[in-house]
């Protein structure tokens, strides 16, 4: 088959794909997550039944899809943050600032405890956990940032404090969080 018609294909199965996941959580957003079913979708996104059953069996596996690609992008959101220019305390601040502000506004919902769970979530957190523990070390190594707790812990620290965000009243607060968090981190008086 030519390279043409390969990409051709990648490109629509990829934007069925797009459009699906798209579709359906503006449908989750709009209705609830008990009124979507696969005709809905289907409709909206404006293929066939059938040919939504080829990409995804049932709604939870788009849903799941769809919470993939936002977690892929929100961590290249926080990669891209902490790539700017500055020492490692003002990368480290603005990486916790983003990741508290994505938390904020993130709801708990039932749609949250559906998708918070498997497999793409954990590897997620662990890479999470590495950038930051990595912004730490350099800090620490550069005398900035405390040295007296392994960079790993204060890691699980940082992530643990921030999930505060989600059940701020505002962006003002969540930016408080994050400087009381980073206080607790930094070896400045």
């Amino acid at each position: 088959m030519p390279k043409l018609w390969n990409d051709t294909i990648e490109a629509h199965r990829r934007a069925v794909r797009d459009a699906t996941l798209d579709a359906t959580a503006a449908l989750v957003a709009e209705q609830g997550l008990r009124s979507v079913t696969m005709s809905r979708i289907a409709e909206d996104t404006g293929i066939g039944r059938a040919t939504l059953y080829k990409y995804f069996p049932d709604v939870e596996a788009i849903l799941a899809a769809w919470h993939e690609r936002q977690v892929t992008a929100h961590l290249e959101q926080l990669a891209e943050v902490r790539d700017q220019a500055g020492d490692a305390v003002e990368r480290l601040e603005a990486v916790l600032q983003a990741y508290a502000l994505i938390s904020h506004e993130q709801h708990g919902s039932e749609l949250a405890a559906l998708l918070h769970r498997g497999e793409h979530v954990a590897r997620a957190q662990q890479q999470l956990s590495d950038l930051i523990r990595d912004l730490l070390t350099e800090g620490a190594e550069a005398g900035d940032l405390r040295d007296d707790v392994a960079p790993g812990e204060l890691a699980s620290y940082c992530l643990h404090a921030l999930t505060a965000a989600s059940s701020l009243p505002s962006k003002a607060a969540v930016r408080r969080l994050v400087t009381v968090t980073l206080a607790g981190l930094t070896t400045r008086a």
